[in-house]
């Protein structure tokens, strides 16, 4: 078995129609396009970190969306990325909305709320990146092998047996 897993996105509209016009789940795919540009990283966890710290090997500056006050991400990634020159955080924030067209620009900003004042405001960026977690496909298998509490195909032993003798996971 080697399913996968899809990237976990906010669910707006204006994302699905943006998706690879400025909106990405994948710093190390789509980077480099956005060399000398603004973007957005949407999340607080280990993935969100070294994505926003990926990115700026390429963007002019980077801010790092995250719904609360505190990251969810490792010490060591929390003090690369606070310590980054490159580095914003927008605290206690969520994007509502992506501006742009799919069909000219491109994806030329967004809208984020703050989930403490509630207050909106309007961000230019060139990119966003979406980093809040993956779900396995493995949902074709439920209830024939076992799986973690996530989804993910649960393996013996560190190899790649699973519950059913002959059937591998990678």
């Amino acid at each position: 078995l080697s399913t996968g897993a899809t990237a976990q996105l906010l669910g707006l509209e204006s994302e699905s129609k943006l998706m690879g016009y400025g909106v990405s789940a994948c710093a190390t795919c789509d980077g480099y396009f956005f060399k000398n540009k603004k973007v957005l990283v949407v999340g607080g966890g280990d993935s969100a970190a070294e994505e926003a710290i990926f990115l700026t090997k390429f963007a002019s500056i980077v801010i790092l969306v995250h719904r609360r006050d505190v990251l969810r991400a490792s010490k060591i990634m929390q003090s690369r990325l606070l310590n980054h020159p490159k580095i914003n955080v927008q605290w206690d924030s969520v994007i509502t909305e992506f501006h742009g067209d799919s069909t000219k620009s491109g994806l030329t900003g967004v809208t984020i709320h703050n989930r403490i004042t509630g207050k909106n405001m309007e961000e230019k960026c060139d990119g966003v990146f979406i980093a809040i977690g993956h779900k396995p496909n493995s949902e074709i298998f439920q209830g024939q092998i076992k799986v973690d509490d996530q989804g993910y195909v649960i393996t013996k032993n560190h190899s790649t047996e699973t519950s059913i003798p002959g059937i591998f996971a990678a």
